[in-house]
């Protein structure tokens, strides 16, 4: 009996070992992918995910609703881009002055937030194809005697951090003598004016029309700046096939009149 229950022993613990190795093949079966992330052995593919830096407080390019999404032109743009490739589309909402500094660090694989392609900007990073351009605004009170850019010598110009409109104003400094107040979200600079901790306020247009019309402001044109048009920007040095294929997107988008159609929705050209 004794000898029968050694075999018996013996027997089970060889099983068990041919149990577990059955066991350790699968698990690495169903993890096997290929380069792209896309899992093979459990027969659900995964998509690649494409990292996106915003800054939502510039509608009506990108913003936040009310159940706390962030939405607008370039964000519907960004979606339509990723379906197209097959790629899932993940947000990062930051301030605007941290998004080139999320593409250098790698945090972001590209950027959209109403973001001009400007030379000094290019230096840092690579731009797409320019699918949008408004041009500049001032925005003031409505029982303000500022209405040509003549009047703002003796003001302050809020403007927001890191944007063509702060570079601008600097600009504008050598010919009107204005104080310049920047901060760290569009929505702010609103806020200041309206509570009179600054005269002015400096937007782009398209931004500037909807918080004038939206907060009972008032406002008049910046007469000159030609200011480049928006565009998506890439890490310098970051995987050219990607910003090949978007940028391919961009130029088609604008032919076929997906950019067109995107720009009726959010009433971009009024």
């Amino acid at each position: 009996m004794k000898q029968n229950k050694w075999g018996l022993a013996f027997l089970l613990g060889i099983v068990l070992i041919v149990l577990s190795a059955c066991g350790a093949g699968s698990a690495s079966d169903g993890e096997s992918g290929d380069a792209s992330g896309n899992s093979e052995g459990n027969g659900e593919d995964e998509k690649q995910v494409i990292e996106l830096a915003t800054s939502a407080d510039y509608p009506p390019f990108e913003s936040i609703n009310e159940e706390g999404d962030i939405v607008g032109f370039d964000i519907d743009l960004a979606n339509a881009i990723a379906d197209e490739l097959g790629y899932e589309l993940k947000i990062s909402d930051m301030n605007f002055d941290g998004l080139i500094g999320a593409l250098q660090s790698g945090r972001a694989d590209m950027v959209m937030a109403g973001m001009s392609a400007t030379e000094k900007r290019s230096e840092n990073v690579n731009f797409s194809t320019s699918y949008h351009s408004s041009g500049e605004m001032f925005v003031t009170n409505p029982d303000s005697d500022i209405t040509s850019i003549e009047d703002l010598d003796g003001t302050t110009v809020g403007v927001q951090l890191g944007t063509i409109q702060e570079e601008g104003a600097e600009n504008l400094q050598e010919d009107y003598d204005f104080e310049i107040q920047a901060m760290d979200k569009a929505t702010n600079i609103i806020q200041e004016l309206k509570t009179g901790r600054i005269d002015v306020g400096y937007l782009d247009k398209t931004v500037a029309e909807g918080y004038i019309e939206e907060q009972n402001l008032a406002g008049f044109d910046d007469p000159t700046e030609a200011a480049p048009g928006m565009a998506i920007a890439f890490p310098k040095d970051g995987d050219e096939e990607f910003y090949n294929e978007v940028n391919s997107l961009v130029e088609q988008f604008l032919e076929d009149g997906t950019v067109e159609e995107l720009e009726k929705k959010w009433e971009l050209n009024k």
